[in-house]
């Protein structure tokens, strides 16, 4: 198949699974095709799908990620106040290193609502569904929602990282975050540093956790990283780069003011 075919091929199978999308034709522009796949990929519950879908879905997305281009974090240069330490304002779906992390829900499973901005969609969109059947084997396996401050770990399947580090932050729903919420956001950070140590992990990107939708001031949100990131590798020498990924300009401005940048 064509890379075009593929597309096609994948927005059909997609389609013929659900009876309410049976009749939908698909789009002739590319980029409306692109959406409708990952809206129909965003939508779709953990079930299996065959091996032939899962082949020629890797091979799409492995095509669409190279094009895009991929950003190798050994390349990025280190802040000036530590040669452990990166600042980085990109898409961290784009980063080549041991683990991403992502900003999940406490159903753990992705975001299941299409064309959604937040960083859980667009991993999952990116990663393919075979991480939404993972992290659903997982919590099927749990029993349980996924506690504030904890983390899983997944192969990251077609992102260019290996792993993908999935925390559920706190949520900020009225006035300033409590003691216990602060708290809950270092542990984020704590969590998944001490799991992708154990896991073999060299580096690690961080996203900004539980700013955005959760709500939590970016400042403060900031502070907390940097000060919990620091404390972990002045103990544990096993995470040899740690890159703080932002995407806004604001979360930029924070962290180089916080890490003596410029």
């Amino acid at each position: 198949m064509t890379h075009d075919e593929q597309r096609k091929y994948l927005i059909q199978e997609l389609l013929d699974e659900n009876v309410p999308y049976k009749d939908v034709a698909i789009p002739d522009d590319v980029q409306q095709q692109k959406l409708l796949l990952r809206s129909l990929m965003n939508v779709r519950l953990p079930k299996p799908i065959s091996q032939e879908f899962r082949k020629v879905q890797d091979e799409y997305l492995c095509y669409e990620r190279d094009v895009a281009g991929v950003v190798d974090a050994e390349s990025l240069p280190v802040v000036p106040s530590s040669p452990k330490l990166v600042l980085w304002q990109g898409d961290i779906t784009v980063l080549k290193c041991d683990a991403i992390v992502n900003a999940a829900n406490s159903q753990m499973c992705g975001c299941f609502r299409s064309l959604h901005s937040c960083i859980d969609n667009i991993v999952h969109t990116k990663a393919g569904i075979e991480l939404r059947l993972k992290c659903n084997d997982i919590m099927q396996k749990q029993g349980h929602e996924e506690p504030t401050g904890r983390a899983k770990i997944t192969p990251a399947y077609n992102l260019p990282s290996q792993y993908v580090l999935h925390t559920v932050g706190p949520i900020i729903e009225t006035g300033h975050p409590s003691v216990k919420q602060k708290e809950q956001l270092a542990s984020c950070y704590r969590s998944c540093l001490e799991l992708a140590a154990a896991s073999g992990c060299k580096s690690i990107a961080f996203c900004c956790i539980s700013t955005g939708v959760f709500m939590f001031p970016n400042q403060l949100a900031a502070e907390i990283a940097v000060q919990t990131v620091k404390d972990f590798l002045a103990e544990d020498t096993r995470i040899e780069r740690v890159i703080f990924n932002v995407f806004k300009d604001l979360d930029k401005g924070i962290y180089e003011e916080l890490l003596g940048v410029n």
